[in-house]
């Protein structure tokens, strides 16, 4: 699927994970569960996560630890797919 289509499907997509001040380590178990029932998760960055880093360097580095491709990065909201 070419990434026009999954933004597509991802615009009407509810986000189901929020990164908060506990950081990537506290979502990736529930992420991966997601990835492994969704193909297409949306991941919201708050601001106590984003301290000192940009969304787009978080989404990176949560979509490596769960092996999904980066779809999107929109404000602080990114799409995983997998």
């Amino acid at each position: 699927m070419d990434d026009q289509e999954l933004k597509r499907r991802a615009h009407d997509l509810d986000v189901t994970v929020w990164v908060g001040k506990s950081g990537l380590e506290a979502v990736v178990d529930e992420l991966d569960d997601q990835l492994s029932t969704n193909d297409l998760v949306k991941v919201k960055f708050l601001r106590a996560a984003r301290a000192g880093s940009s969304t787009d360097e978080k989404a990176a580095d949560l979509a490596d630890r769960v092996n999904a491709d980066l779809v999107d990065v929109r404000g602080h909201t990114a799409v995983l797919y997998r």
